[in-house]
């Protein structure tokens, strides 16, 4: 093989993993360094006293995404890892006890809209059919299409001007669904990435349809179970994974990426680098030595960035049949809450995403016990700089205290173990600018070609993929980045 085709990919997140995959698949000798001790990013494993942990996403929906890299070598995904159905996709709750079970079964999904209003069964056909409408286009046509220049932005712009992607989700939902509670189950989606439902553009109702097309799905062993399959594919390919190998520096010379320097001085040759880091961090800390670093650097910081999460993962020494696996808690305030979420101080009340495995595989904990975790989407650090060494511990026992009273009974009697991961944590663990824990907030001035883009407009052998490039946030969003910017790197080495 040449000494000229080889990549270094910065990061082991989804996004990471996916590109690494894909350049390997196509002959590319690829080093994949990633600065923790294990590979994930954001889908990081955490074990403790029997309970498994993952520590971020735990939604699937696009398997066919995942299947098509195991398909690049002619390999199959269920040979490394087991996708398991989960249903109800979601239940979603309210304070005044009622429930809505959100799942493919389109007789259970009317049956529960008639009962709080009959006219929505027909309004929610007609949104499905738009969902689909946007599916089509902004996901199957546009989500693995890199925006390099306008013109390529331009046109696609009559046919999302068509789907009226200025419109808000909310907005849209709002136009074919009348009930409050059945506007929120059809558009607090956007959250999943980063997205405040009443800013981010129509078009991410997609999900949706998505979730519709293909189903929701869960890796028997955990979110961290289908990260090692995709780390043994790498290996198998003949791949090479650093671990504890945190880069200091993106190399150029002559306006080119010739290398990345490991934290101890090591470097590691490459004529191309790809970066799943943090899009901040990239350029700020990795590229900061450099005129392009420090200028996208300031650029990018100048944008809307998303809202961090505060996520507490607790051990229970029971099991407890009334919950679903993934459970979305809505609290007292649906708008309001959401505007101070993207806009800061700091709630007081909160909304929950209630994550129980167990439920679909009882093997992450031990017998008869349940692991478990719940997030709270807060502020992020620029718009609640607040001391979460604090306000975290605070916020955690009012959130296990409220679940407790909700849905848990006996909660704290039965509490083994407790882990807290705050906006901090996703700054300073993560390198997540802000603590923001989707990366710059999906509105639509900040996406597709708004985005920053799969490959640097100034270096041309530098790279981005992960959740702050096009096409976003979420497993199937970051995987679709890793196809783009792939596709990129290889037709460079024509």
């Amino acid at each position: 093989m040449s000494a000229q085709r080889r990549a270094v990919v910065i990061g082991a997140g989804f996004g990471g993993i996916a590109l690494a995959v894909r350049l390997q698949s196509a002959g590319i000798a690829t080093t994949l360094v990633e600065a923790r001790d294990k590979p994930g990013g954001r889908a990081y494993v955490y074990e403790d006293q029997g309970f498994t942990f993952d520590a971020g996403p735990t939604v699937i929906t696009d398997p066919s995404a995942l299947e098509e890299l195991f398909a690049l070598s002619g390999r199959r995904l269920r040979d490394y890892v087991e996708l398991l159905p989960v249903s109800p996709f979601y239940r979603l709750c309210w304070e005044d006890g009622s429930t809505f079970d959100y799942d493919n079964d389109q007789a259970l999904l009317d049956r529960q809209i008639r009962e709080r209003c009959p006219e929505d069964v027909a309004g929610y056909q007609r949104f499905l059919r738009y969902s689909r409408a946007v599916f089509e286009e902004g996901y199957l046509k546009l989500g693995t299409v890199p925006f390099l220049s306008f013109r390529s932005m331009a046109a696609a712009g009559p046919q999302l001007a068509r789907l009226q992607a200025w419109r808000s989700v909310y907005a849209m939902v709002s136009r074919f669904i009348r009930h409050e509670q059945l506007r929120q189950v059809f558009s607090f989606h956007s959250l999943l990435v980063g997205g405040n439902p009443f800013a981010t553009s129509s078009i991410y109702a997609l999900i949706h349809a998505l979730e519709r097309e293909w189903g929701v799905w869960f890796p028997r062993g955990g979110t961290g179970a289908l990260v090692r399959a995709l780390v043994r594919l790498f290996q198998d390919l003949g791949g090479t994974l650093r671990l504890n190998a945190p880069v200091e520096r993106i190399e150029l010379r002559e306006g080119r990426v010739c290398g990345v320097t490991l934290r101890g001085g090591e470097r590691l040759e490459a004529d191309r680098v790809a970066s799943n880091a943090d899009v901040v961090h990239t350029y700020e800390r990795l590229l900061g030595h450099e005129p392009r670093g420090a200028a996208q650097a300031r650029a990018l910081k100048a944008k809307r960035f998303s809202m961090s999460l505060l996520v507490v993962h607790f051990g229970l020494r029971r099991r407890h049949p009334q919950l679903r696996h993934h459970m979305v808690c809505f609290g007292q305030r649906y708008r309001a809450l959401i505007d101070q979420i993207f806009a800061g101080p700091l709630p007081q009340d909160f909304s929950l995403y209630l994550h129980s495995p167990c439920v679909t595989d009882p093997s992450l904990a031990p017998p008869d016990c349940g692991s478990h975790y719940v997030l709270a989407p807060v502020p992020h650090l620029g718009h609640a700089p607040v001391d979460w060494s604090e306000e975290g511990p605070r916020l955690r026992d009012r959130i296990l205290e409220y679940l407790e009273a909700r849905y848990i009974p006996n909660l704290r009697a039965d509490l083994v173990t407790c882990r807290l991961f705050t906006p901090a944590d996703f700054r300073d663990e993560l390198g997540a600018h802000l603590g923001s824990a989707f990366s710059l907030e999906p509105v639509l001035t900040q996406s597709a070609w708004f985005r920053p883009h799969n490959r640097d407009a100034v270096i041309p052998n530098l790279y981005i993929t992960g959740a702050g490039t096009h096409p976003g946030a979420g497993v199937p969003g970051v995987v679709g980045s890793a196809k783009a910017t792939a596709r990129l790197m290889l037709e460079d080495l024509t």
